[in-house]
């Protein structure tokens, strides 16, 4: 017969506060107990970290939108291709970051006890690469800079209605105020293509 020890006084009162949390339709501010801090699912933490890249300190939505920038820069940069398939890719990985995007940060959240975390950042890489398509056709590093300075922007401020985009459940809110704020940024870009 398995004997289940009994949680202490400490865990006791941090489970009822997150219940008590949760019935409020609230999140905890941390996990609600040690196991659960330790619980990670490896792909959905990679793919929410965009691979460790929202580790980074301070900061881990720049350093996630920095890491997607300098894929995209690679690419355009290093690989030559054309303005088609560099639209092509790009739009490619914005799907792939949406559609991994949300179960990931949904799992991470919840393993995390945390409601929009700060180290998930594969919203900010869908975000990023929704506004570099504005530089797809002009891949130059004056658009690039331009793109990445504009969504931080976009993702800092939140404009209406990127902030209510927040209030959509676990990893839906985690991504879409940020595929928003790309949205943002984009149009911005398309804009300024003139002049830059």
């Amino acid at each position: 017969m398995t004997v289940i020890a009994k949680p202490d006084t400490a865990t006791q009162a941090r489970i009822k506060a997150a219940q008590i949390e949760a019935a409020k339709g609230g999140w905890p501010e941390g996990p609600t107990c040690q196991f659960m801090a330790r619980r990670k699912t490896f792909w959905a933490w990679t793919v929410a970290t965009f691979f460790g890249s929202g580790l980074g300190k301070p900061g881990p939505g720049t350093w996630g939108s920095v890491a997607a920038t300098l894929i995209f820069t690679a690419v355009a940069f290093f690989l030559h291709p054309a303005a088609q398939t560099l639209l092509g890719l790009t739009v490619g990985g914005i799907i792939l970051s949406i559609a991994l995007g949300v179960p990931a940060a949904t799992i991470a959240a919840r393993e995390s006890g945390r409601k929009d975390p700060g180290f998930v950042v594969i919203d900010e890489v869908a975000g990023v690469w929704i506004t570099l398509l504005g530089a797809v056709f002009h891949p130059n590093w004056q658009h690039i800079v331009v793109a990445l300075l504009l969504f931080r922007v976009f993702d800092i401020w939140k404009p209406f209605p990127i902030r209510q985009l927040e209030k959509l459940p676990e990893g839906w809110g985690i991504v879409f105020d940020d595929v928003a704020a790309g949205l943002y940024a984009w149009a911005v870009l398309v804009l300024l293509n003139k002049w830059l």
